[in-house]
């Protein structure tokens, strides 16, 4: 193998080299076997990869009439940073659409790049359009007012046994969701920049005629 990652990695330079199942790859070997989600949480409106670091907001849902609905969830969305990822946990309930156009637009004007919602989401074409990345469980309607509401910002949050700090790298795609825990940030990065590095060239071997098992012996990597 003769790739070797560069001193520094950009999120710029992984949105262009990798991808969840490489970096989910990267954190198993380093002993972090929980770090994906267990739950589908799809992509809405892209089919490409997200990357960014997590604005977490925790939600509950709402069974009365709530004097001030979107307090919570207004002051995190104007305290996003460039490259944030609005993480909206809310323990996969479909009460109502928790994100939606309104949401896409003045998070995109703080410099968020994406939303994952343990929920549903809505105005689901307008958003595609936008090309703002929106993954959730589903889609609903339902306005979120008197229905569900941010409780907290910026906590340690949870999804589908995945736990996730404020700042935390996270990844998504069509395969899923992982977070990177800050503590193996550097090395784990890197180690996915070289397994994919590594596996290029495996499949430039295998292209060549040969076969998984040797190629798998000779490199060590599938």
């Amino acid at each position: 193998m003769t790739a070797t990652a560069p001193d520094t990695i950009t999120i710029a330079m992984m949105r262009e080299s990798l991808y969840t199942a490489v970096v989910c790859d990267a954190l198993d070997a380093l002993g972090y076997k929980e770090q994906s989600p267990r739950v589908e949480i799809r992509p809405l409106t892209t089919d490409g990869l997200l990357v960014g670091r997590a604005k977490t907001t925790q939600w509950e849902d709402v069974f009365e009439v709530d004097p001030k609905p979107y307090e919570l969830e207004l002051r995190a969305i104007d305290t996003c940073k460039p490259d944030d990822i609005f993480v909206a946990a809310a323990g996969g309930s479909l009460r109502s659409a928790i994100w939606g156009e309104i949401l896409s637009t003045a998070s995109r004007n703080q410099g968020c790049v994406g939303a994952i919602v343990d929920g549903t989401a809505r105005d689901v074409k307008t958003i595609r359009a936008m090309g703002f990345p929106c993954f959730a469980r589903g889609m609903s309607p339902y306005d979120s007012k008197d229905r569900q509401r941010v409780v907290d910002l910026d906590i340690d949050v949870e999804i589908g046994g995945t736990h996730i700090r404020p700042g935390e790298l996270v990844f998504a795609d069509e395969d899923g969701v992982v977070v990177v825990p800050s503590e193996v940030e550097d090395v784990a990065i890197r180690a996915a920049w070289q397994k994919v590095h590594d596996e290029n060239e495996v499949r430039d071997a295998i292209r060549g005629g040969m076969n998984a098992e040797e190629a798998f012996n000779r490199y060590g990597v599938l």
